[in-house]
């Protein structure tokens, strides 16, 4: 299994055909995507929730920022996205692969 993942890697390391980026092609600022604002922005109110003193809050109060943090922190995974897999389910692929083959 990893000679013929290997076999796929090596080519596309190797193409001769790569050209080099110029530097006019390259823009010197990278455009933050609105996600990026929206994750940066979610995480500074985090931040602040969690420095914030909460000694002298009422209980609903509390409770309001509570709510506040887990909407927040279920918003920034949806923002994030992507597919996690747990190490048990890795090893389960693995031992179904080479079961298979």
């Amino acid at each position: 299994m990893v000679a013929a993942l290997s076999f796929t890697l090596v080519p596309l390391q190797a193409s001769p055909d790569t050209k080099p980026i110029s530097a006019s092609l390259v823009d010197p600022k990278p455009v933050e995507s609105k996600e990026s604002v929206e994750t940066k922005e979610l995480l500074l109110r985090l931040d602040e929730i969690k420095n914030m003193d909460k000694s002298s809050l009422s209980p609903k109060e509390k409770k309001e920022l509570r709510k506040e943090v887990k909407l927040t922190k279920n918003r920034l995974s949806e923002v994030s996205g992507g597919v996690y897999l747990s190490a048990a389910a890795l090893i389960l692929i693995v031992i179904l692969l080479i079961v298979l083959l």
